[in-house]
């Protein structure tokens, strides 16, 4: 039976971000999620069949936004390096609340052996697959070395690119990150040492 088109859903998932940023999933209570989101425990359940269940579909109401934004930077008719260049830039202008989604994923990840593996899966079929498929098309067009695994081609353009932007977004104005250019010079530069290598030039 199709549900009830309501705001009931999105006010727990609020609510939910709310709670299990300051408790943590264990330590948030469903009550006070209820309590919070002003409906019951019944409609929480009914929505929701687990805790976990609730904290996916938290991290889920940003990401799918995220990847539509994404999957438009990746599938433009330009060299990777003019889509990549896009996409760390869109790293760096996360929103508050992509923050604290990010802040959750990082801390329950860790914190519990399920919820890392629900959650690898998801991003394996969202923004992994995108950089997959679009480090796989530039590479038959010529413009990526062909002996490099793809695996580190998508990790290194995380660790080069994406890191740096995040690390911008939220530590800017602590040393050593003040050093940073901005936005759009790091993305540049982040893109030249992923596909130049950072040996000094040859004169």
């Amino acid at each position: 039976m199709a549900r009830p088109r309501t705001d009931i859903e999105p006010r727990i998932l609020h609510a939910a971000r709310k709670q299990f940023l300051e408790r943590g999933v264990d330590g948030a209570s469903l009550r006070a999620i209820a309590r919070e989101a002003s409906t019951n425990l019944g409609m929480i359940h009914y929505y929701f069949r687990t805790k976990d269940d609730l904290f996916l579909a938290v991290v889920e109401e940003l990401y799918v936004e995220l990847l539509g934004e994404l999957e438009t930077i990746l599938r433009k008719d330009a060299p990777i390096q003019a889509k990549l260049e896009q996409l760390f830039l869109r790293v760096g202008a996360a929103t508050q609340e992509e923050l604290d989604v990010i802040r959750l994923v990082v801390r329950e990840g860790l914190a519990s052996t399920s919820r890392f593996e629900r959650l690898f899966t998801r991003f394996q079929q969202g923004h992994l697959a995108m950089l997959f498929r679009a480090f796989g098309d530039a590479m038959q067009a010529g413009e990526v070395e062909p002996t490099v695994p793809l695996p580190l081609l998508v990790l290194g353009s995380l660790a080069v690119g994406g890191i740096p932007q995040f690390m911008r977004r939220v530590a800017g104005g602590t040393p050593p990150f003040t050093m940073l250019p901005e936005p759009t010079a790091l993305a540049a530069k982040s893109v030249e040492v992923l596909f130049g290598g950072i040996a000094p030039k040859e004169k």
